[in-house]
């Protein structure tokens, strides 16, 4: 195949007029197109005047070296994986997130059949759950927004987009794509597959792997690891009726970045642990409506939603930035412990919601934390968010603040265009109240700054939800050149150990734990 790129359109194509589009723009007779692959579609928006549609198309040809003169089209190559020892492997995965799922997926491709053990519901009963605690304040504190099949990235906005660049991201998207995704997110420039659809392509997931031989068990909390001459031999499991113990030679441990008590006692077992860089913020929400109109000005073209990511270093030594960039979407609660505040953003497929949203983030370091622990970062965000819960009115509701009120240090009276989307409700609060000092700073000189980049990012009706502490894990797990912690047998795996940011990196990093254990 050849590919044919920087094709700039105007106007909105299905995709059979597209190909008669580029037959046409690049004089290619229709009839020579043996099969065409849209590789990449993206959105052009950097003059409001000249908003287009860019694609990159590879194209299966009669006769196509008369027609362009062009290097064929390569495909990532995966590489091979050299299966050692299948009878002598008992492999428990801990945590359904992505990287858990990639990884048990990957295992039961390749001849073993892991246990997966989620302290959570399936994801159908998660939705539910999590429902009810956005209708009532009601929390269960195993199962939420961060706990449950399908992990913290199921109620977000299923984004794909990732900075790796690793030949197992074109098998992510496969993969979600065989299980119900949407085609277009193997084209997409920025992929996503929102909270709606990527709960039905888990579910199909985990019936998958179930069908080939694996198992899942839900509602079951890993309270225990036994090691023997420093080398896993077992895992004490905790459900709703009894307490038992399960054999294994491998752990993928793919805990998330809110397995708090997990990591407690990961760390009492002499798992070495290191504290890491992390951020914390608040969401803001605008009028998705002013975000188009900022991004893509009076054009006529039928667009999406718009989109932004924006960032700042400054003077004080901060960085500033947005961070999983909502669009129609809503404030989630996502607390995962009693009495505590946190904060998410969530969209479904069609980001059809009246508000965007995203998180602004302060960069934070261990030399902002007041103990020596691996764990100190831990305690950093907890503080954070049980001040957030006293704030809203301990009753989870979220503390919120006008823009303007924000910069000007003052609470805020009324609500203004922009309604707060937070449920089970919100607080009218003055958020610089339980900030540290160098977040409020910080936080205020890059919306400003923002708002040089975006017009109306600072409109003072602007609203801003308290507090966003989970964007990444605070902890992170060493691991050798076989991905190996300083246990034998235990393979740290995903976000939550300090291996990836987001659905995308996290998959593939689920993938690359299976194969290392299977070349063990």
């Amino acid at each position: 195949m050849i590919r044919i790129s920087n094709i700039k359109i105007y106007e909105d194509l299905e995709n059979d007029k597209l190909i008669d589009f580029i037959a046409k723009k690049y004089k290619i007779n229709i009839k020579d197109i043996i099969e065409y692959h849209i590789v990449k579609k993206s959105i052009d928006a950097r003059k409001k005047d000249n908003v287009h549609y860019n694609y990159s198309v590879d194209l299966k040809l009669n006769n196509e070296n008369k027609y362009k003169k062009s290097d064929k089209v390569k495909e990532p190559k995966l590489p091979d994986i050299k299966i050692n020892n299948l009878n002598n492997k008992k492999v428990i995965v801990v945590g359904s997130g992505p990287s858990g799922l990639f990884s048990a997926l990957t295992l039961i491709q390749n001849g073993i059949s892991p246990a997966v053990i989620e302290q959570g519901s399936p994801v159908e009963e998660r939705e539910k759950q999590v429902e009810i605690f956005r209708k009532t304040g009601k929390l269960d504190t195993l199962s939420n927004v961060q706990f449950g099949e399908g992990g913290a990235g199921t109620f977000s906005d299923g984004k794909l987009t990732t900075g790796i660049h690793s030949p197992f991201c074109k098998k992510v998207l496969e993969e979600f794509v065989y299980f119900g995704a949407p085609e277009e997110i193997l084209y997409l420039a920025k992929p996503h597959i929102g909270t709606d659809k990527l709960i039905k392509v888990i579910k199909n997931m985990r019936e998958y792997i179930i069908s080939k031989g694996g198992k899942f068990l839900f509602n079951t909390k890993v309270i225990d690891f036994n090691i023997n001459n420093n080398k896993i031999s077992s895992v004490v499991c905790k459900d709703k009726n009894s307490t038992y113990e399960i054999k294994c030679s491998h752990v993928i441990l793919a805990i998330g970045h809110s397995s708090r008590d997990t990591f407690q006692k990961l760390y009492e077992k002499g798992i070495n642990m290191e504290k890491k860089n992390f951020s914390v913020g608040l969401r803001i929400e605008h009028l998705q409506e002013d975000i188009n109109k900022a991004q893509y000005g009076n054009s006529k073209l039928h667009l999406p939603p718009a989109d932004y990511k924006l960032s700042c270093h400054l003077p004080n030594g901060r960085s500033c930035y947005t961070f999983c960039m909502c669009p129609g979407g809503v404030v989630i609660a996502s607390s995962s412990e009693e009495n505590t505040i946190v904060t998410n953003g969530m969209s479904n497929f069609l980001r059809e919601g009246t508000n965007a949203n995203s998180a602004v983030l302060v960069n934070v370091t261990p030399d902002d934390f007041k103990s020596n622990s691996p764990l100190a970062g831990i305690y950093f965000q907890k503080d954070l968010e049980e001040k957030a819960f006293n704030l809203g009115g301990k009753n989870y509701f979220a503390p919120v603040q006008r823009v303007e009120d924000f910069l000007n240090n003052r609470k805020s009276e009324f609500i203004g265009k922009v309604k707060p989307s937070y449920l089970p409700g919100v607080t009218l609060s003055n958020l610089q109240e339980i900030l540290p000092d160098f977040v409020t700073d910080t936080l205020k000189q890059g919306i400003t700054y923002f708002d040089t980049k975006l017009k109306g990012f600072a409109n003072p009706d602007s609203i801003l939800t308290g507090v966003e502490t989970r964007s990444s894990s605070p902890v992170k797990i060493p691991r050798d050149e076989n991905l190996v912690s300083n246990i034998l047998g235990i393979y740290p795996c995903g976000e939550g150990v300090g291996y990836a940011g987001g659905i995308m990196s996290a998959s593939v990093d689920g993938i690359k734990c299976s194969i290392a254990v299977l070349e063990s």
